[in-house]
Order: C-alpha cells, then sequence, then structure tokens
C-alpha cells in the first residue's frame, strides 16, 4: 500500500471514529469552539473575485483614465503637436528683400538742393526650384505621420503596463482577503486545540506546534497587505494620481477568460494595426521624402532683382538675375546620406514585421500554456485540496489524524492556493501581452 494510500485510510477511520462518538469529542469545548467546529468551512475561494467597494473601477475604466490623465502620455501628445506645427515651417515661400541706399547726402545749410543726389530701391527674390517646398511638405507630413504611430505605440505599451498593475492589484486583493480568512479560521482551530489541551485530549507539545503555526498565517496576512498596498500606489501613479490613496479600488474576475481569436488572425490584425509597424514603414516614406528634397537641393535656385535709381534730376530702372554655378558643390554628400537612410529605414521595416510576427507567437505560446495550467488548478486541484483540507481538518479535530498530517494538509492547502493565484495572474499577464502583440482588445 502506498503512502498516500495510508493517509486516506487514516483519514477514513479518523471520519468513522468521529462520528460514532461525536459528543466524546467536542466534550469539554467551549461555546464558541463548538459553534466554530459545527459550522468551520476551508477558507475563501480564490476563484471567486475579491469583495470591492461601492465604485470600485474595473478595468476599461482603469484605460480610460490613463489615457486622459497619464503624464507622459500627454506629453507624447504634446511632442506630437510640435511636430505638426514644423510643417507650417516646411511650407513657407521664399520671401523677398527691400533694399534701399542713397549717396551724395549734404548736410542742412550749405545751400544744395535736391538732398541726396542720388538714391535707389532695390526688390530681390530667390525662387526655388526642383519642387524643393513640395519635398519639404512631404518630409514634414512623413514625420508627423511617424510621430502620431510612436504616440500610439507609446500608449500601447502604457495602456499593457496598467493592465498588468491592474492584474497585480487584483490577484494582491484576494490573496490578502484569503489570507485574512485563513489567518480567522485558523486561530479559532487553535481555539479548539486549546480547548482539547485543557480536556487532555491533545498534548502540550501537540498544542504548542499548532499555535507555533498562526504566525505564519500571521506573516501571509502581512506581506500580502504590503503587496496590495504597493500595487495600488503603482496603479494610481499609472493613471495620473498625484497623491495615491487607500480608499481606492478595482473589481473584476480572478478566473481569465477564453481567448477566441485564432493565431493566424491576431497575426493578421497586428500586421495591420500595430502601431510600432506603422511607424516603422512611416519613416520610409520620411526617408524617401528626404531623399527627394536631397536631390532637389542640389539644383541651382537663381535670384531676381529689380532696381529704380535717381540720380539728379535723372530716372533710371533695371533688373539682375543670379545664379550659383555649381560647379562643386551639388550637395553630393547629402544625396547619397540620404539614399542610404533610405535603405536602411526599409530594413528597419523588414525587422519591424518579422518581430510583430515574433511577437505574437511568443504572447500565444505563452498564454496557451499558462491557460492550461490555471484551467487544471481551477477545475481540478483546488477542489482536491479543498477536499483534502476539509477531511483532514475534520479528522484532526476528532482525533483521528495525526499533527503532522494534518500541518501537512495545511501547507498543502496554503501552497495549492498560491499557487493557483500565481497561475492566474501568469495567464492573466499573458492575455494582455497576446492582446499587445495582436493590437487587439481580447477582454470584452
Amino acid at each position: 500500500m502506498s503512502p498516500l494510500d495510508v493517509r486516506k485510510a487514516v483519514w477514513v477511520l479518523g471520519t468513522l471514529a468521529a462520528l460514532s462518538a461525536p459528543v466524546l469529542a467536542q466534550a469539554g469545548q467551549s461555546p464558541a469552539a463548538a459553534a466554530y467546529a459545527a459550522e468551520t468551512g476551508v477558507g475563501v475561494d480564490p476563484r471567486k473575485p475579491p469583495a470591492a467597494k461601492a465604485g470600485a473601477y474595473t478595468l476599461q475604466q482603469i484605460v480610460a483614465m490613463a489615457e486622459a490623465k497619464n503624464p507622459l502620455l500627454l506629453a507624447a501628445q504634446a511632442n506630437l503637436r510640435a511636430v505638426r506645427a514644423q510643417e507650417l515651417q516646411a511650407g513657407v515661400r521664399q520671401n523677398p528683400n527691400l533694399t534701399v541706399d542713397g549717396t551724395s547726402v549734404n548736410l542742412p545749410g550749405n545751400g544744395t538742393q535736391g538732398n541726396p543726389y542720388e538714391y535707389d530701391v532695390l526688390v530681390s527674390r530667390l525662387f526655388e526650384r526642383g519642387d524643393k517646398r513640395r519635398w519639404r511638405l512631404d518630409a514634414a507630413r512623413a514625420t508627423t505621420g511617424q510621430t502620431q504611430a510612436q504616440l500610439e505605440d507609446t500608449v500601447r505599451q502604457t495602456v499593457l503596463t496598467i493592465k498588468q498593475a491592474f492584474t497585480r492589484m487584483l490577484i494582491a486583493k484576494a490573496a490578502l482577503e484569503i489570507a485574512n480568512q485563513n489567518l480567522k479560521d485558523y486561530r479559532h482551530e487553535v481555539e479548539i486545540s486549546r480547548d482539547r489541551y485543557k480536556a487532555g485530549d491533545l498534548g502540550k507539545l501537540d498544542y504548542e506546534r499548532l499555535d507555533l503555526q498562526l504566525g505564519d498565517f500571521e506573516s501571509d496576512a502581512a506581506n500580502d497587505e504590503i503587496n496590495l498596498l504597493q500595487a495600488s500606489d503603482q496603479l494610481q501613479t499609472l493613471i495620473g494620481v498625484e497623491t495615491p490613496t487607500e480608499a481606492f479600488d478595482i473589481t473584476g474576475d480572478i478566473v481569465p477568460p477564453v481567448v477566441t481569436n485564432a493565431k493566424q488572425d491576431l497575426i493578421q490584425a497586428a500586421l495591420a494595426k500595430r502601431p510600432d509597424y506603422a511607424a516603422a514603414n512611416a519613416a520610409v516614406t520620411a526617408a524617401t521624402a528626404n531623399t527627394r528634397l536631397a536631390f532637389a537641393n542640389g539644383t541651382t535656385d537663381p535670384t531676381l532683382q529689380g532696381e529704380y535709381s535717381r540720380v539728379g534730376t535723372y530716372n533710371a530702372a533695371g533688373f539682375a538675375v543670379s545664379v550659383p554655378l555649381r560647379f562643386f558643390d551639388r550637395n553630393q554628400g547629402n544625396k547619397q546620406t540620404a539614399q542610404l537612410q533610405q535603405d536602411a529605414t526599409v530594413l528597419t521595416a523588414t525587422a519591424a514585421r518579422n518581430q510583430v510576427v515574433s511577437d505574437v507567437d511568443q504572447a500565444w505560446v505563452g498564454y496557451t500554456r499558462a491557460k492550461a495550467l490555471s484551467d487544471r488548478f481551477s477545475e481540478h486541484y483546488l477542489d482536491e485540496s479543498r477536499e483534502i483540507l476539509s477531511i483532514s481538518q475534520f479528522s484532526f479535530e476528532h482525533g483521528g489524524l495525526a499533527l503532522i498530517d494534518y500541518l501537512d494538509a495545511l501547507r498543502d492547502a496554503r501552497s495549492s492556493t498560491n499557487d493557483a493565484l500565481n497561475a492566474f495572474a501568469t495567464t492573466w499577464n499573458a492575455i494582455h501581452q497576446l492582446s499587445a502583440a495582436s493590437a487587439t482588445e481580447l477582454i470584452p
């Protein structure tokens, strides 16, 4: 017979012994301990959503608040407006120049008339060739599009961080609720054991070992409270709260949902909607416009000038055309640089596409593996653990189970609960990662 079979046999014998002599088993217990023994449970079910205060925020509400108040997102939006303003500058035309000069200016009182004796008025303007203004506008607009995509990618990454922080706080809430209930239940268990010890049904060493275990439950509750407060502060900071408060609360499901989307559909959605991939493509467009602008800047821009001149009583007019002779500087270096940068952006866009596909594939693997494990806890291990603890607790209280076996059952139950919460958290984070990787909202 295996050790597990032996342990089960002990539990069965303990249960039969308890059923055959319930009055003797309860002898000497206080009214509070007797009442607890009649209604004792096995703690909070970690699959149930933790209790929430009135007005607790959902995940969707938290994300909306962050998009409206997160300082980093607001700064990125301001930067986009600044980049868009450069489109105005890119579209300006060359200003004309006005020059007025006078010569032979005589001092007053010397009897000379017609002061100044000679003056000139000149108007000139440079005329751009090669569609320079057009390519400047194209480059500026492409840069704006790239910045817009980068802003959207910042939003995507920030939302992912917020979802992960939300999950951390929600799991911390559940862990604290379970820890507090376990602490309450175990204190009752210690009270029952104290009554049994006083009645001579439990040895001093066994009672003290039980009482010593109370410190573990108190430590769990204290650590879980710290985790909850820290997670709450982090989440409030992400949504733009200047001074975090303990009154802040959230609500949501603990057990992760099933993702119904197919992996290939998510990959196609990512290629169509991922803002970082869109930014890489916008960089190619901007580099192409910069290349055309570099070639346009190598063309000659003439300057036309008109002149009016008056000398004494004589009037004259004239014009001039100034053309730079590009024997040496034809913008060769900038042309080559722009072409090489354009080639680099094409390769970067290809790398971005490959990364998008890889991100979705990795996130999909993470989700499917995590979901399989969390389902095992949700559908099997938690129920089995609760059943084992219930039988062990009943058997121990009625003298049918050794203390060491009961303490093992307690440790197993605590471990199963913690492992289940970790599995749920891992699955939730995998869903959030898959949602960010595919640029698709997977949570209804």
